[in-house]
């Protein structure tokens, strides 16, 4: 089965919690605090696989969890990292934030993507050791793991894509210009999932892809063809395969123009990319039915090149013109990645938080506020003040003054402790 849009959860794993253990040994009246630091918690990694071709693995499997790192313990020990979990995609897989769709990452090469990463383990208690605070009872618990909810949507990487309307040849085409084995019948629809090829012609050597048919209305979700009209979308360029033969009662001009249609309804930059006209099935074609629509494409700035795909009839001159150009045009696309908005991140932060005293430091447990810290820099009054205002808006210093907080009072937030000033 060929899929290639899911949605599935990602948890990176939690950071161990840091413990809360005193030295003890004969002899040694105060041994001091000696509780070990809690590990860091697995990420998760996404990785380009050219072996794989579908995204059906993830219909079976909708989330994932790496391992949290281990608590602390005695003896000044510290927990075990979490290991990283590996999450393979078929190249050119484009990761996006479900909630805003943000592109986090687009899997074409091979570099791999930490899409969540993994909380920082807990500090155990000997960090808070201080000439007035020798024997702390108190450790701190390990920062979560971030979580995210993703789309992957897979989009073919190819050099050449081939559009046209059902049964017009298509599969035949690449089929005989490449190794690839699509199935081939006299029956629409026949081609129910995209088929890559690889065309050596000459000195050159492409990827070529047929992309199932489309009909009319496919921008709108009629048919097979909106399914994969995503894939068309990274191709650098189309040849266009029309049945010239006027089968069926159809208009050559009619189709090549509603083709065009759903193109540009779909995104209006593919309606504009380089595109070639294929006449197949020259052989069977009305003279006066083929030379009106030579003289229609040709009219608009086609190149036209007649073929009969299962002989072989013409394919070389329309190698030669696929060839020549891509000589000079870009590389596939590749799109950029982004960072998340931060009004996105900001209306999550106070959905769940819980504040705790010990030894007169205020710590502040919210695992939703995790993606915001890691933006803020305290050294950078700008980013300082959005961190107070975070703090406002999700109702944490509220919550801190209702728990009796003073002014000069320590707060540790994970990873920062400051100073309370109202």
């Amino acid at each position: 089965m060929f899929v290639d849009k899911v949605k599935i959860k990602i948890k990176a794993g939690d950071g161990g919690n840091g413990a809360v253990s005193f030295h003890r040994e004969k002899y040694i009246a105060s041994g001091g605090p000696d509780g070990g630091d809690g590990g860091k918690g697995g990420n998760i990694i996404f990785i380009a696989d050219s072996n794989l071709s579908t995204l059906a693995d993830f219909r079976y499997k909708r989330k994932y969890t790496a391992p949290s790192g281990q608590n602390g313990s005695a003896g000044r020990r510290n927990g075990k990292k979490g290991e990283d979990l590996i999450i393979r995609v078929p190249r050119g897989t484009v990761i996006r934030e479900a909630e805003t769709n943000t592109i986090m990452a687009d899997m074409s090469g091979d570099e791999p993507f930490v899409a969540a990463k993994g909380g920082r383990g807990g500090w155990g208690n000997p960090h808070f050791a201080t000439p007035t605070r020798q024997t702390p009872r108190f450790a701190k618990n390990g920062t979560p793991g971030e979580e995210w909810e993703v789309i992957l949507e897979l989009k073919l990487l190819a050099d050449v894509g081939l559009i046209g309307f059902p049964n017009v040849g298509k599969s035949t085409l690449v089929s005989v210009v490449s190794a690839a084995k699509p199935i081939i019948a006299d029956y629409h629809f026949t081609t129910i999932t995209p088929v890559l090829g690889v065309v050596t012609h000459r000195d050159t050597s492409f990827v070529m892809a047929d992309i199932p048919g489309l009909i009319e209305g496919a921008s709108e979700g009629i048919g097979l063809g909106h399914e994969f009209l995503r894939h068309v979308e990274r191709c650098r360029m189309l040849v266009h395969v029309v049945d010239v033969s006027g089968s069926e009662g159809r208009d050559p001009i009619e189709d090549f123009e509603i083709i065009n249609r759903e193109l540009a309804d779909f995104n209006k930059e593919l309606s504009e990319r380089p595109q070639i006209v294929a006449g197949n099935k020259i052989d069977l074609a009305e003279d006066d039915v083929k030379e009106r629509f030579i003289k229609y494409v040709t009219d608009k700035g086609y190149e036209f090149y007649p073929i009969c795909a299962p002989i072989l009839e013409g394919t070389t001159e329309l190698l030669d013109a696929v060839c020549r150009k891509l000589k000079d045009l870009p590389p596939i696309v590749r799109y950029e990645s982004s960072e998340i908005p931060l009004e996105a991140l900001e209306s999550k932060a106070g959905e769940s938080f819980t504040i705790t005293v010990q030894d007169g430091i205020y710590f502040v447990d919210a695992p939703k506020l995790v993606p915001v810290l890691s933006r803020v820099d305290l050294d950078d009054y700008e980013s300082l003040q959005y961190f107070q205002r975070v703090l406002r808006s999700s109702g944490i210093i509220d919550a801190l003054l209702e728990k009796g907080i003073q002014e000069g009072d320590t707060v540790s937030l994970y990873d920062i402790e400051f100073e309370f000033v109202n």
